[in-house]
C-alpha cells in the first residue's frame, strides 16, 4: 500500500523505493510516538506522504513548482470521464509522467484529499497556484489520454 503512495509521487520505481525505504526508517525510529489511536496504516501513510514531499523539496526548488500560470485557468471545467475510466495502473503511469510539481499537487489534492489551502501551506505556495497546478495536471492527463486514444484509433484504421 505504501509503495503505491510512493509511486504516485515518484518519477520512477527506483525513486519510489527510496522514498518507501526512508518512510519506513522514519516510522521505525518514531514508533514510540504512535499512540495507538487511529489506524497504523493511516499513520504510516502520513509519514510516507511527508517523506515524499521532503524528497521533492530536496530535489527541486519550490520555485519550479510555482510556474506562474493565469489563476483563471483554475476555473476551467474539464470533462474527466476519460480519466475516471482508466485502469489504476494506466492512470498511475500517466501521473508519473506529469511534471513533478503538477504531479505533487495532483496527488495531494485528488488522491490524499488535502485542500488547496493545505497544499499551499505544505509547499509554500498560494492556494491559487495550487488550484492552477491541479487544473493544469488534469488538462495534461486528459491530453495524454486523448493522444493515446487517437493513436489507437489510427492504428486500428491502419490495420484495416
Amino acid at each position: 500500500m505504501m509503495n503505491g503512495v510512493c509511486l504516485r509521487y515518484a518519477a520512477n520505481q527506483a525513486e519510489a523505493e527510496d522514498i518507501l525505504q526512508d518512510s519506513f526508517i522514519k516510522a521505525f525510529k518514531n514508533l514510540d510516538k504512535y499512540s495507538g489511536q487511529g489506524a497504523l496504516g493511516g499513520w504510516l501513510r502520513k509519514i510516507t506522504v511527508n517523506t515524499a514531499l521532503e524528497q521533492y523539496r530536496k530535489n527541486k526548488s519550490l520555485k519550479n513548482l510555482t510556474v506562474l500560470v493565469d489563476v483563471s485557468e483554475a476555473q476551467i471545467e474539464i470533462n474527466d470521464s476519460a480519466i475516471e475510466n482508466l485502469e489504476l495502473e494506466d492512470l498511475l503511469t500517466k501521473i508519473q509522467r506529469l511534471p513533478k510539481g503538477f504531479r505533487t499537487v495532483f496527488n495531494l489534492y485528488a488522491v490524499e484529499g488535502y485542500t488547496h489551502k493545505e497544499i499551499g501551506e505544505l509547499l509554500g505556495i498560494s492556494a491559487g497556484t495550487s488550484k492552477s497546478q491541479y487544473s493544469r495536471a488534469r488538462i495534461i492527463l486528459r491530453q495524454m489520454i486523448q493522444n493515446e486514444l487517437a493513436e489507437e484509433h489510427k492504428n486500428l484504421n491502419y490495420a484495416k
